[in-house]
């Protein structure tokens, strides 16, 4: 390293932010304070469970502090009061007002999951995978008081595989941002990185996902509800009825994906071991992974011995609401 160990605040919440946490740590920085979200009810019971930050930061002996806003002098009292050389923000969940934005003397700066100016906002992962993206990335970015719209410091892209679901994307682009966060600190340290407004052009936002968004409109192209599928593995899962029964899709093949439709989109075209057929607005998809209410995820064949599907029967389109 160029010099002393900065004084880190970090604040994140979920498992995207806790492997920046680890990386930051085994890289040597003192992290002085951890702000994250106040514990949420979780699993079967509706426990109050900390989040992934608070456990690691917990079992490291760091300092957590948990306030619902940062509004107040009160809210912010144990950040000040820590005198940060700089705040590290991945995945946190809160607005930053001006008043923290401003207090730590390198700033704040906040490791987000895309290709800045693409995917701004919420659920960068889940919407690049939706669209159809070829790569995505990490973006180190000086925060401002905008939506992610700070300019960038350090960015570096990622290959999207053809199977990658959000999770596994999660999983990879946590590895990276933890990566990247370490050379942006590193680079703060010495002579610092400089920083470069994002481009004006290609902008785009990633609006959080709605549940409703879950139930399949099958009069889209099945090229689109592919993707769709894998952008909503783990959340929400895609799903149809059918006979009033909710059908959750977690893998699906395209079948002749540019094919003009023959029946009704939702119409089930075959039902056997390798997967339920259901036709599209154009194509069709081959469900290899499905689930019911109460059940686990099971594989086609498993699937149709405890819930009969045959040919010539339609799921429902898009029935927005339903649980």
């Amino acid at each position: 390293m160029h010099s002393a160990p900065l004084r880190v605040a970090f604040a994140g919440t979920p498992e995207f932010a806790a492997c920046a946490l680890e990386a930051i740590l085994a890289a040597g920085h003192e992290v002085v304070l951890v702000l994250t979200q106040p514990d949420r009810p979780a699993g079967r019971g509706m426990k109050l469970s900390p989040s992934a930050v608070k456990q690691l930061a917990l079992a490291r002996g760091i300092e957590v502090d948990q306030p619902e806003k940062l509004r107040t002098d009160a809210q912010r009292a144990r950040l000040v009061a820590c005198a940060p050389d700089v705040l590290v923000v991945a995945a946190y969940g809160l607005i930053l007002p001006p008043a923290v934005l401003e207090l730590p003397r390198l700033g704040c700066i906040n490791i987000h999951a895309s290709l800045l100016p693409r995917w701004r906002g919420a659920a960068p992962i889940h919407r690049a995978l939706e669209a159809g993206d070829s790569e995505t990335g990490i973006t180190i970015m000086q925060m401002d008081e905008g939506l992610d719209t700070g300019p960038m410091l350090l960015k570096r892209s990622l290959p999207i595989l053809p199977d990658d679901t959000t999770a596994s994307l999660h999983d990879r682009l946590a590895v990276l941002g933890g990566e990247c966060i370490v050379e942006a600190l590193s680079a703060l340290q010495g002579e610092g990185l400089r920083p470069t407004p994002q481009p004006a052009e290609g902008v785009s936002y990633a609006a959080k996902i709605a549940r409703a968004e879950a139930f399949v409109d099958w009069s889209r192209p099945a090229v689109e509800l592919e993707r769709a599928l894998r952008a909503f593995d783990p959340f929400p899962g895609l799903a149809s009825t059918l006979r009033g029964t909710v059908v959750k899709f977690w893998s699906a093949e395209l079948v002749d994906p540019d094919g003009e439709p023959d029946h009704p989109p939702g119409t089930v075209l075959a039902a056997d071991a390798s997967g339920v057929v259901i036709a599209c607005g154009r194509g069709a998809l081959r469900c290899t992974v499905l689930q019911r209410p109460g059940s686990k995820r099971l594989p086609a064949g498993e699937f149709l011995h405890g819930f009969a599907v045959c040919a010539g029967e339609r799921f429902a389109c898009a029935e927005a609401g339903a649980t």
